[in-house]
């Protein structure tokens, strides 16, 4: 798990940091958010719906990441609030037409909140254009706090490092660092969030 990790990481960081210093170097602060279409091209067609199929791939599976707690959090608290509640509680016993498969089991109120939830989000995220910026801003709020600090500090305290000592400040040195970056790159996002809001039109965007 160790060594999948780390592979990982590395590769999401030198494709990352490849496409963000390259784009820079190439275009600076005209570089577009959409690498595949912010140039004006759409050709070859093939390789832009293929990166698009993967662009869906991945949401899918981070969209579950993300709203799956969430899913759970209200439905435990909605039992526990209203727990003579049929609509919340009950589930009905849906038949498959398959022989083999046992009967689906369908809560109303699972399907009626997690329904209205992605509905609203989907909503919201066709109300905003600026997709970079704003993705930017979550991205620059959550890196430090989840990526940095808390495994930082998780890791001080379960090899008991001492304070002071050489360990301990790269440690700390490298969590300020990336504070640092983080309040800048959140600090760019919001000046970009400011700009697309001048030439704002809802359920629109701009190639």
């Amino acid at each position: 798990m160790k060594k999948a990790t780390k592979l990982s990481i590395a590769i999401t960081t030198a494709f990352y940091m490849l496409c963000g210093c390259m784009g820079y170097a190439s275009f600076g602060d005209f570089a577009p958010d959409n690498l595949l279409t912010g140039f004006g091209f759409y050709n070859p067609f093939w390789l832009l719906d293929i990166a698009n199929a993967a662009i869906v791939i991945h949401l899918v599976g981070a969209y579950q990441v993300f709203c799956q707690p969430i899913f759970t959090f209200v439905e435990k608290w909605a039992s526990q609030r209203w727990p003579e509640s049929k609509t919340i509680t009950k589930e009905l016993k849906i038949p498959m037409p398959i022989r083999g498969f046992r009967p689906y089991k369908l809560n109303l109120f699972r399907l009626v909140w997690r329904t209205a939830f992605v509905m609203l989000t989907t909503v919201i995220s066709m109300l905003l254009p600026f997709f970079g910026d704003v993705v930017g801003i979550l991205g620059a709020f959550g890196f430090w706090p989840l990526t940095v600090y808390f495994p930082v500090e998780m890791y001080i305290e379960q090899k008991k490092i001492s304070k002071w000592s050489s360990r301990w400040i790269c440690l700390k040195m490298l969590s300020m660092g990336c504070l640092m970056i983080s309040i800048l790159a959140g600090t760019g996002s919001i000046a970009g969030v400011i700009l697309d809001l001048k030439v704002y039109k809802p359920f629109k965007t701009t190639y």
